[in-house]
């Protein structure tokens, strides 16, 4: 799977977050202070990679900024993004499962890598529910 990441830092479970999703197969495309040549605010660097999954670049994306609400606020502007703040690997995989997010985003200040990694690992095996209700209000997330 190719996921974007972006981050406003290299703090915290920034690296890890590269490391992690490479170490698992997949193609990692990265944005903001993992890219030398992009502006590494949390901003600009949440809607490159929410760009990327809207513009079909990446299938999925992880943004990151220091509390992550800035990076998934910027990231949820981009139409057809989905982004969820997630502290656990619960509100991850249902994140996936109810909401059919497509963009993770994280907090670099309170994300441990022990955490990461079980939120990661939710999110990679969560699939979007199936039941009719729950693709009904993703479906309403278009007409808002």
């Amino acid at each position: 799977m190719r996921i974007a990441v972006a981050a406003d830092s290299v703090d915290g479970v920034a690296r890890r977050v590269v490391e992690r999703l490479r170490d698992g197969g997949h193609e990692v495309i990265t944005h903001g202070a993992l890219s030398a040549d992009e502006r590494d605010d949390w901003a600009w660097a949440s809607e490159a990679a929410a760009r990327d999954v809207s513009e079909g670049r990446a299938d999925q994306a992880v943004v990151c900024c220091w509390t992550g609400t800035g990076a998934s606020i910027a990231a949820n502007k981009v139409p057809g993004v989905r982004a969820a703040l997630c502290v656990d690997a619960y509100s991850a995989g249902g994140a996936r499962k109810w909401n059919d997010a497509n963009v993770l985003a994280l907090s670099l200040r309170l994300t441990s890598e022990v955490v990461l990694d079980e939120i990661l690992d939710a999110w990679l095996a969560g699939r979007p529910s199936t039941d009719d209700a729950d693709r009904a209000n993703v479906s309403h997330l278009d007409e808002i």
